[in-house]
């Protein structure tokens, strides 16, 4: 289980021999300390918990207590292979096992030689959209699955969307039950290639095609070679061990205070975990939404004075002055602050079957913080053709643009930036359910955009070009305001030649 070479080594072994080695063995010999984190996604029956299971088995992550379980829980349910149903691993609400489909979200921990990891099976039915959210929140990278007789489907769409919005860059496109096609790779490469257009329609250039059985093992965790000759890609798990963790650095230093400690008279520390870039002692830093501005003197942990904390660690922070902080304020980097305001703009997910109403007024958490907001609905995606429809509500499932109003400051960092300081939950305070989660895009200018409906520009560009320029961030961040046409070099032509002026 290790990672394709992409170039080769040469030593000699003790007896003076010749031996040739991948070089990646070399350059990642150490055992690589960050978990990743990682979804299956797709449509119902795709093999999503089948696939997890194998995973399990096949890196000896199943106990034998387990496995004996596992087999007596099969109830004579084993394939042709004449092994237990590996679903059964995941699955494991009573109602899941009852119905053959996943409802929850299973979290499950497996490891390899070079790395650990922890994996999400995520609901394929479209009712259970919002687990499959939760699921992709946490997430640095997506397995979307696709049946190879089906090839994608609406439901393969929404999970591919809603992994982009979460803000997952990595995608490993599972073909899967390709021995039910007679591993058929002009099957795989034609599904392949669909998902790749789809995959440059949300922006994500980073996509692993793999042809798998999961029921068999085949390029799983052991590569299919000697039933598709014509694969000669990585396995699945060597995909995994090579892949990339999200990182918490791409901001400046933010700490969301949780709790101020005050055990006596001497001594006033802020506590949290920190959210971003890292800090030491003489760093200056803002609180905010007040905007005071003082210098760290001692960063402390549990047991001990530590000269610098970054991402991830549990701290409490000491100030060289008396400031009035308190539970949901930010403390940040003076040179790299997050974005404050009134108005926001966010993409959401509605959770709850009353969906999100417009004028509403709900409670927004972010972190420790918790306050009052106003959310109008502006447009709905429409997973059919991939285009934002304009919304005046958001009914379940539905993944929605719209506009956040504040009564309060608001402090948030975009979310392609930073997860943690720029994601959030809506609550309805009637019911205290909470009825959608949301990602923060931009901070919403007060003349609401400086483009109208009379100021277009038609451009006619070769494919390959405009394909491109549809992947960037920027063309994706204003999807809905683009309408694209794929003609003949001819036929635009004719269209630009009819414009007057």
């Amino acid at each position: 289980m290790t990672a394709p070479a992409t170039a080769n080594a040469v030593q000699e072994d003790a007896a003076g021999h010749v031996v040739t080695f991948p070089a990646t063995e070399t350059a990642r010999a150490a055992r690589d300390s960050r978990p990743l984190r990682l979804i299956t996604c797709g449509s119902v029956d795709d093999g999503k918990s089948t696939l997890i299971g194998r995973l399990l088995w096949d890196t000896k992550a199943v106990k034998e207590d387990q496995a004996a379980t596992l087999r007596r829980d099969s109830n004579g349910k084993q394939n042709d292979l004449g092994l237990p149903d590996f679903a059964l691993l995941l699955d494991g609400l009573q109602a899941e096992r009852e119905q053959g489909i996943t409802i929850d979200v299973a979290y499950r921990y497996f490891s390899t030689d070079r790395r650990s990891f922890i994996v999400a099976d995520t609901p394929g039915h479209e009712q259970y959209t919002r687990n499959m959210a939760t699921g992709a929140s946490t997430a640095d990278l997506a397995i979307l699955l696709v049946d190879a007789r089906v090839g994608l489907l609406e439901q393969t769409r929404r999970h591919a969307t809603i992994a982009t919005l979460m803000g997952i860059k990595q995608f490993v496109l599972a073909v899967n039950k390709i021995d039910l096609t007679d591993y058929d790779r002009a099957r795989f490469d034609q599904i392949s290639h669909e998902f790749r257009e789809l995959a440059l329609s949300l922006g994500v250039r980073q996509v692993t095609a793999i042809p798998l059985s999961a029921l068999k093992g085949e390029n799983v965790v052991y590569d299919g070679r000697a039933s598709m000759p014509w694969y000669d890609g990585p396995t699945l798990v060597e995909v995994l061990e090579l892949a990339t963790t999200r990182s918490s650095q791409t901001v400046g230093f933010r700490l969301p205070v949780q709790r101020v400690s005050r055990p006596g008279e001497s001594f006033r520390g802020y506590q949290g975990t920190v959210a971003g870039g890292s800090v030491k002692p003489g760093d200056s830093v803002v609180i905010l939404p007040s905007g005071m501005v003082a210098n760290v003197t001692k960063i402390v942990t549990f047991d001990l004075v530590r000269n610098a904390a970054v991402a991830g660690d549990a701290i409490t922070l000491v100030l060289d002055r008396q400031v009035d902080v308190s539970r949901g304020d930010m403390i940040v980097a003076i040179d790299s602050q997050p974005l404050t305001g009134l108005s926001f703009d966010a993409h959401i997910v509605a959770l709850q079957p009353d969906g999100v109403q417009p004028g509403k007024r709900y409670w927004l958490k972010s972190g420790s913080r918790r306050q009052r907001v106003q959310v109008q609905p502006a447009s709905q995606l429409d997973l059919k053709t991939g285009k934002w429809e304009q919304a005046e509500q958001l009914p379940m499932n539905a993944i929605g643009k719209v506009h956040l109003a504040f009564d309060e400051q608001a402090v948030f960092d975009p979310y392609e930036q930073n997860r943690t300081t720029g994601a959030f939950i809506l609550i309805d305070p009637d019911t205290n359910n909470t009825v959608a989660g949301g990602m923060i895009t931009a901070k919403r200018s007060a003349l609401g955009g400086i483009h109208t409906e009379d100021a277009r520009v038609i451009l006619s560009l070769p494919a390959d070009l405009a394909d491109q320029l549809m992947a960037t961030e920027l063309f994706v961040s204003r999807r809905e305001d683009a309408e694209v046409r794929r003609v003949s070099a001819g036929r635009a032509s004719e269209i630009i030649d009819t414009i007057d002026g």
